[in-house]
């Protein structure tokens, strides 16, 4: 080898994917013309696959192709869309004369030289195609621990095996492809996965009503848009974006549609795109009852197609997974207990949760404890019970404070260890580090849930929380304001409201601070009443309204007994001390008690 071969020699960390076509010598040897030429029709649908999900086709020799991803997620989607392009190729071809490929896919490390790969992680991958059967794929049990929450697809565990030239056994799984035509067969298959235990979402390709079909790339477009951003949603299954375009929908009602597609919820829509204005409607839909749960119009301006793309992509996702999740309760609580799952106990605590009341806080707790007995890997019940410990800090006593504290993070500690793609666990761990007072590092982990999902109002909220407790509440007020316009009918509205009101009344702004406690006192109830009431007497007080801050502390002794300066306070986050006085100091004029 010379210098120059040598230098063109990398080494790297991949995810390949190797197919071959299986009973390729018999099919060659029955009709090589027709052989030839249905393997260059398959390998146009293959590589036009490949370069559709990110991939780079490396090598290739006779039936077999090579390729490599920046990402297991992209390989193994990409093998589950081509499985599926070519099942609705082969629909009217004889079984006997059908062209399927065997695939298999494995994340590990590669040599790179001349465009070829080659090496161990090469070697896994060919092997495991081998155990694949045909128009299946097997993936390793590396590439696994990348998609297995990630794609919402059917695996089976196929145990270590040993195989040809690798010294150590490789664990497998195969995977089962769910296109359209398919998903009846293989539903007794997923009635036996885990995917099942939490709801799954189709969206379906909103339809274009312009009369013009060249308007149709926008359709496609936002239904492209709100399926990615959906999928960052943890707890839902989203329906892969090959499955719902290559669905032929017909004449089907919502629910023949869903029960096709495997979905919980249907969500479906249409775009009438006019000369400088696009209209867009949406509904989300129950798919065992067909049951409208929300619906909307959207009207924008058409001034940048791309920008009103964004906007409308984002409005309706805020808009769509709080209903989700309203739905979702309601669909655990209406379960016989005997049928219930740890997703149902999850979703029956948040019932209790979002009330806000020292017992649901309590039964909260005790349901989260049930969902995690059954599942102690399920990240939002995790997130959850570090929420409870949260609101505990308000109802223990002082003593109990520190422990509520540790307990809060201990939770979202593990949450992020156990998926840290999961948004909502670095919220937990934003909220659980500012409750110990440190802000910074709970600002830089809001940070992080807003890059995994732009979209949170929460990550935003928490964002802005960090900054006012730190002292920054210039900084911190145009985040929470943010949540608000994104989420206008989020269950923390109220909250997010109150601490807008606090923040003003830290920086003085006494008049801005009594508007936005008025504000949050006219939201249900979607935080320790204390909180927003405590606002609306500190800024009343410090305008001096003496006799009307009075009033409300009254009405607010009334439904909690003995609550004083002392009690309201100690559960706050640690924070900057101006900011706490100039509280504190309205509070003691408005006449709540140290």
């Amino acid at each position: 080898m010379t210098l120059q071969q040598e230098q063109r020699v990398e080494r790297r960390l991949a995810a390949i994917f190797a197919a071959d076509v299986a009973g390729y010598s018999r099919l060659m040897s029955q009709d090589e013309a027709g052989t030839l030429h249905a393997l260059a029709a398959a390998r146009a649908v293959m590589d036009g696959f490949i370069a559709e999900h990110g991939g780079r086709i490396a090598n290739t020799a006779g039936d077999s192709v090579l390729a490599e991803f920046p990402s297991a997620v992209n390989a193994v989607q990409c093998a589950v869309a081509v499985q599926e392009g070519l099942g609705e190729a082969n629909a009217d071809v004889p079984e006997d004369r059908r062209l399927q490929f065997r695939i298999g896919v494995h994340v590990g490390d590669v040599v790179v030289r001349g465009g070829d790969l080659l090496g161990d992680g090469v070697n896994v991958a060919a092997r495991l195609e081998g155990l694949a059967e045909p128009g299946g794929i097997a993936i390793s049990g590396a590439a696994h621990g990348y998609v297995r929450k990630a794609l919402p697809l059917a695996y089976t565990d196929l145990g270590e095996q040993q195989v040809k030239n690798i010294d150590e056994a490789v664990r497998a799984y195969s995977v089962s492809p769910l296109p359209a035509q398919a998903i009846a067969s293989t539903r007794n298959l997923l009635s036996a996965s885990a995917v099942v235990d939490r709801p799954s979402l189709a969206v379906l390709p909103f339809e274009n009503l312009s009369g013009n079909p060249e308007q149709q790339y926008f359709a496609d477009g936002i239904t492209e848009d709100l399926i990615t951003a959906l999928t960052r949603v943890r707890w839902i299954h989203v329906v892969a974006r090959n499955s719902v375009f290559g669905y032929n929908r017909k004449a089907q009602d919502v629910r023949q549609a869903a029960r096709d597609l495997q979905a919980t919820y249907v969500l479906e829509g249409s775009a009438r795109r006019e000369t400088s204005r696009v209209r867009l409607t949406a509904q989300l839909t129950d798919g065992a009852t067909g049951t409208h749960i929300w619906a909307k119009r959207y009207d924008r301006a058409l001034e940048d197609i791309f920008a009103v793309q964004d906007d409308l992509t984002e409005s309706i996702f805020a808009a769509v997974v709080p209903e989700l999740g309203a739905a979702e309760r309601e669909r655990a609580r209406a379960k016989r207990p005997e049928s219930l799952t740890a997703w149902d106990w999850y979703q029956r605590g948040m019932s209790h949760l979002y009330r806000r009341t020292k017992y649901d806080v309590s039964e909260a707790e005790r349901l989260f404890n049930l969902a995690l007995e059954l599942d102690n890997t399920l990240v939002p019940a995790l997130c959850a019970l570090s929420e409870v410990h949260y609101f505990q800090t308000f109802f223990g006593q002082s003593s109990e404070v520190a422990f509520h504290r540790l307990e809060a993070k201990r939770l979202a500690d593990r949450a992020v260890n156990l998926d840290n793609q999961d948004p909502g666990a670095y919220c937990a761990l934003a909220r659980a580090n500012m409750m110990s007072g440190d802000h910074g590092t709970a600002s830089s982990y809001a940070e992080t849930a807003l890059a995994l999902n732009p979209a949170s109002a929460l990550a935003l909220y928490l964002l802005g929380m960090s900054h006012l407790y730190d002292g920054r509440a210039n900084e911190g007020l145009p985040h929470i304001e943010s949540a608000i316009r994104l989420s206008p009918h989020d269950q923390y509205a109220g909250r997010f409201m109150a601490a807008i009101a606090e923040g003003n009344l830290f920086l003085g702004e006494y008049e801005k601070a009594l508007e936005w406690a008025r504000r949050s006192m006219r939201q249900p109830r979607s935080s320790l009443t204390s909180r927003r009431e405590a606002a609306l007497a500190a800024a009343l007080a410090q305008l001096g309204r003496i006799d009307e801050a009075r009033l409300v502390v009254q009405e607010l002794l009334r439904e909690w007994p003995g609550l004083t300066i002392c009690l309201l306070c100690q559960p706050l986050p640690p924070m900057n001390r101006e900011y706490l006085y100039r509280y504190v100091e309205g509070l003691r004029k408005a006449g709540l008690p140290e």
